[in-house]
């Protein structure tokens, strides 16, 4: 077996969804301590909502709200309190993360109705215009911009424009495609997005934060479910003396303001798409060299996380593939869809096509190992 690949930290590659693997100067971040009242840690947390709010193309009608805990916990907190309680909600599903926010909606007591499609299939913008045409109680749609189940992205400005021209809100669960998919907050009709520190931003997990029209932050008092997760209320704190509520994840901020100065660096959103977007090419391109079948057609396939077709040789156990990989410093993730079984490897983080073409190499080794080179159609 050739030497495990290796991080410049020493820690193996993540090709995961997120947590990702991340720069030394972001891990760096995380070793100074701050206290969450000082005007120090004040000004982090100040920049750091600027610098994304900047990225989302947002103005003076918006704000970011930074909130504790993962990439849920903002996505319940956005529909406990941007969602009255007396609202009703389209959710449109193609993937666990948009069946998620209907678990989520049951348990807050929000009316939600599913519009739902195939997992290999994008959103139909028709079918949203039909259902809210159908339905004029409806207020609020939601939409998971790149849903990670499959890595397949759905069309945002299309549906926003839908949703927009029959006078309701869209909310926008961006986790997986902030900070390299363009999301602006001017498309008519977005009301707010979602996304965390430890996706495309290549920051590290703890820290969610949504990004929302204040004028609806504004409205909102009273609706949240939960003290902790009122992101009125949380943005009130902020607006008054720049301070949390509740003590912040300090070194989740102090990476996160690392990231963000990377994301500069490296050119801004478009920049960092196309790197990963390059990654994406080279693992498709190698690992269908192999004998690998991709769950996503490429028209729909979004450059964060590629499914592939768990083979159908006999002989192959994911198990032994997975540890395999694991052994030579690469970590891949299991699937997730309903009806098909797969296995997902990511392109985010920091990661070059030299990664991918390491990450190629040890697949080809395993599969030898496994004795399934080449592997049978």
């Amino acid at each position: 077996m050739s030497t495990p690949a290796k991080t410049p930290d020493g820690d193996p590659w993540l090709l995961t969804p997120g947590p990702l693997s991340t720069s030394s100067a972001v891990k760096r971040a995380m070793l100074h301590d701050l206290g969450s009242r000082d005007q120090g840690f004040i000004d982090v947390t100040q920049r750091v909502r600027a610098g994304l709010l900047k990225i989302a193309n947002g103005g003076a009608a918006h704000t970011c709200v930074p909130v504790q805990g993962s990439g849920t916990f903002v996505v319940e907190a956005m529909l406990g309190t941007l969602l009255p309680r007396t609202g009703r909600l389209l959710n449109l599903v193609n993937g666990a993360y948009g069946r998620r926010v209907s678990r989520i909606c049951t348990m807050l007591g929000r009316h939600c109705q599913e519009l739902s499609t195939a997992e290999d299939q994008p959103l139909d913008p028709m079918l949203v215009d039909r259902a809210l045409r159908a339905d004029p109680q409806l207020s609020h749609a939601h939409l998971v911009y790149c849903e990670t189940t499959s890595g397949i992205l759905n069309p945002l400005a299309e549906i926003a424009a839908v949703v927009a021209g029959h006078g309701r809100a869209l909310l926008v669960d961006a986790m997986s495609a902030f900070g390299a998919l363009p999301v602006d907050m001017h498309l008519p009709g977005l009301q707010a997005v979602t996304a965390s520190a430890n996706k495309c931003l290549e920051g590290v997990p703890g820290l969610g934060f949504c990004i929302a029209a204040t004028d609806a932050l504004r409205a909102a008092a009273g609706n949240a479910h939960s003290l902790s997760l009122d992101l009125q209320d949380q943005w009130q704190a902020l607006e008054r003396n720049g301070q949390w509520r509740f003590t912040p994840p300090v070194q989740c901020l102090l990476a996160l303001d690392q990231a963000l100065m990377e994301l500069a660096q490296e050119g801004g959103p478009a920049a960092r798409l196309r790197r990963y977007a390059r990654n994406c090419s080279v693992l498709v391109e190698g690992m269908g060299g192999l004998g690998f079948t991709p769950y996503l057609k490429s028209v729909v396939q979004a450059p964060i996380i590629v499914t592939f077709l768990m083979p159908a040789a006999p002989a192959f156990r994911f198990e032994t593939f997975y540890q395999g990989l694991n052994r030579r410093g690469y970590v891949i993730y299991p699937g997730k869809l309903t009806g098909r079984d797969t296995f997902r490897i990511g392109c985010i983080g920091r990661l070059d096509e030299t990664v991918m073409r390491g990450l190629l190499q040890a697949v080809r080794e395993v599969l030898a190992e496994m004795k399934l080179l080449p592997l049978p159609l």
